[in-house]
């Protein structure tokens, strides 16, 4: 699994020269807004909502002694858990609504790689792409959410909670790779075969969802360089699986 996770992350080594080289930027115009959109519109959210969230959870406390720093501490959880909750939603609106752009990149470096298509590639319009990325991160939002709630919940409990947080990271970097991956599987696999493949290869998607992760740490640019490094990176090493898969079958 290690192994596999630094290969994932391995992907995003000359990620800015192939993009250049393959002259793939323009395809990433409405994709960076769609990112900064989302940001900016989370981020108004979380904002707004952290106070309310604080004193929702400040009545639990019924007495008089330690209220305000019981409505000051609530406050900073409540924070923490929309920051968790927004960045899920925010990973997963991109993803989808990104898909019919990067398909286009994911397939260019497929070319680059292997020097075509393969002949029984699946042909997919702009609508089908899009369903097929709000699809997936559906049903990766819905999984994502039943794993994060109880994590934070474990949060509360010292010492626990330091292990909570790398599980968490982990688990949305697992689904962030997922959704980079798929813009490569969807020409090659239905929507079942693609969650098997995923699940197969779980350490390269969580080496791509990491770095995914991590650039979202990085004020303003990680939200414009995020896509455009993760989807080549996730097309890269995709290909290559696919690649590895069809020899052994043969």
């Amino acid at each position: 699994m290690i192994k596999n996770i630094l290969s994932g992350i391995s992907g995003y080594a000359g990620a800015f020269s192939l993009i250049s080289r393959l002259k793939l930027w323009k395809y990433f115009i409405i994709p960076i807004v769609i990112s900064m959109l989302t940001a900016i519109f989370m981020g108004f959210i979380a904002y707004g909502l952290s106070d309310n969230i604080g004193r929702f959870l400040a009545k639990i406390w019924v007495w008089d002694w330690g209220k305000e720093t019981f409505i000051t501490i609530s406050s900073f959880i409540g924070a923490i858990f929309l920051l968790v909750i927004g960045l899920i939603l925010y990973k997963h609106i991109i993803l989808a609504l990104s898909a019919p752009f990067m398909s286009p990149v994911s397939e260019k470096i497929e070319i680059h790689i292997n020097g075509s298509l393969r002949s029984n590639h699946r042909k997919t319009t702009f609508q089908e792409q899009l369903w097929r990325g709000i699809r997936i991160n559906i049903r990766n939002l819905g999984k994502e959410l039943l794993i994060t709630i109880p994590i934070l919940l474990l949060k509360f409990i010292p010492v626990v909670n330091i292990f909570s947080t790398i599980l968490l990271f982990l688990v949305q970097a697992y689904y962030a790779g997922f959704g980079n991956m798929d813009y490569t599987l969807e020409r090659h696999f239905k929507y079942k075969e693609s969650v098997s493949f995923v699940n197969k290869n779980k350490g390269f998607s969580i080496g791509n969802g990491i770095v995914f992760m991590l650039c979202l740490l990085i004020p303003v640019l990680g939200i414009i360089i995020v896509l455009p490094l993760s989807v080549t990176a996730a097309s890269v090493k995709t290909v290559e699986l696919l690649n590895k898969e069809n020899q052994l079958r043969q």
